[in-house]
């Protein structure tokens, strides 16, 4: 018993240090990051920066990604604190048009420790500021509905959601930011998300991203006339 006992302690310093040494996942694209070339002339690069809404949207989807100058950078998991830690090399140093930014909800589950309201727009705010400077067109997705979280439940995070998307949406506004709404066509009568849309009540299944892509090509029309 004490063998096994110290057999998982082990495991978990080992996995703990192994994540502390890359708290923000920076090698898990190094790879993909230096075989992309440079855009061609009028190739609207576009990057998508997430978490496992936006891994998924490629494991579940990848016909929507296929043929096209999209690139997926979203990790399962991630906070925006660690998205911002790697904005630039996943995101600036790719040379896209355009970045997709859907963030937050791991936030509000406390993935890696409380965060407010305000500190998790700023950190969304913080990587708009850093896209503007390097030419990048922002576009801000809404957080999409979730009433709680299979993984850490009793944090009632349906308002919290509404609340972080009236922010994102008002800076958006402000500051000439194109706002991608998914939160209105996917929340049920109790602002989480529809049953048909998912399967654990945050993570969209087919369904989900089928109701997400038309939304997001017409906003990227917006953007971008000529994509």
């Amino acid at each position: 018993m004490e063998k096994i006992t110290l057999s998982i302690l082990l495991t978990f310093f080992v996995l703990g240090f192994s994540y502390a040494q890359d708290w923000a996942d920076l090698k898990r694209f190094q790879k993909e990051n230096t075989k992309l070339s440079i855009p061609k002339s009028g190739e609207h690069r576009i990057v998508f920066m997430g978490n496992s809404i936006t891994e998924g949207w490629l494991n579940i989807r990848p016909e929507f990604f296929a043929g096209k100058p999209y690139v997926n950078r979203g990790i399962s998991g991630q906070t925006t604190p660690q998205m911002l830690l790697r904005f630039r090399q996943d995101v600036i140093n790719l040379n896209p048009s355009a970045v997709v930014i859907l963030a937050g909800i791991n936030d509000i589950a406390g993935n890696t420790g409380p965060s407010t309201i305000e500190m998790i727009a700023d950190n969304i705010f913080s990587m708009a500021e850093l896209a503007k400077s390097n030419n990048i067109k922002v576009m801000f997705c809404s957080v999409l509905p979730a009433l709680d979280f299979p993984w850490r439940q009793g944090l009632a995070p349906a308002q919290k959601v509404i609340k972080l998307n009236e922010l994102l949406k008002s800076y958006a506004n402000e500051h000439e930011i194109v706002y991608i709404d998914y939160f209105t066509a996917m929340a049920n009568d109790s602002n989480g998300l529809k049953e048909e849309l998912g399967s654990d009540g945050v993570h969209p299944n087919a369904a989900g991203y089928l109701i997400m892509e038309p939304i997001l090509e017409n906003a990227l029309s917006k953007v971008l006339p000529n994509k």
